[in-house]
């Protein structure tokens, strides 16, 4: 990970089994989506920002900064949120409690961090050990690990001049389509992974943490 990136994390109410963890750094931004402003409140830590229609908290906030968002509206909370993130310049968007919870809402937020990585915004949707990461063409590095799995979706109808290293099944030029899961469950073998997509959005899912992609 560039250590001189402005990082900021979103704190959403979805299902986590393993207990928030947050290296903050000074230039670093902290967002409560709704209800996982309770989270950060058992956790001791004072988010920057508190946005959402505040259906989930089940109460608005008395205290601190607010984005009010409406009840009935076009995109999700988190997705209100992380746009004002990338508005003010964050490069890196690290999302915890995304993807437990509703399956609709896990997707949704797949589809947020395809529209971060358009814009040139690295996004993740980290949860229980496992990282979501999509990027728009271009590579991908994750640091060597000894075990675990990692696959690679196509997002697009198809993603052309797909390459992965570093991993138990490599590939070579391959074009990855949304029909054909052969980028599912893919191994680390304790070397570097790099994923190389030549044109095409892709998705990662893989067991490691968002610091471990560059």
């Amino acid at each position: 990970m560039e250590k001189s990136v402005k990082c900021c994390y979103l704190v959403c109410a979805g299902e986590m089994k393993t207990p928030l963890n947050i290296e903050k750094k000074p230039f670093d931004k902290i967002i409560a989506v709704d209800g996982g402003l309770k989270r950060l409140r058992q956790a001791g830590i004072v988010p920057d920002l508190i946005a959402g229609d505040f259906d989930s908290l089940g109460f608005k906030p008395e205290t601190g900064k607010l984005l009010c968002l409406p009840v009935e509206k076009d995109v999700t909370d988190s997705y209100a949120a992380a746009m004002s993130a990338a508005d003010e310049g964050f490069e890196r968007i690290i999302i915890f409690g995304g993807t437990g919870g509703r399956t609709e809402h896990t997707f949704a937020n797949v589809q947020l961090l395809a529209a971060l990585a358009k814009r040139g915004v690295k996004g993740f949707l980290a949860d229980d050990g496992r990282t979501m990461f999509v990027s728009d063409g271009g590579t991908t590095k994750i640091a060597a690990r000894k075990s675990g799995y990692v696959s690679v979706f196509s997002l697009d109808t198809k993603c052309e001049g797909v390459t992965l290293k570093g991993l138990k099944y490599p590939l070579s030029g391959y074009t990855l389509t949304n029909e054909f899961p052969i980028g599912v469950s893919n191994e680390f073998i304790g070397q570097t992974a790099e994923i190389i997509v030549e044109k095409g959005v892709y998705l990662v899912v893989a067991e490691c943490s968002p610091d471990d992609f560059s």
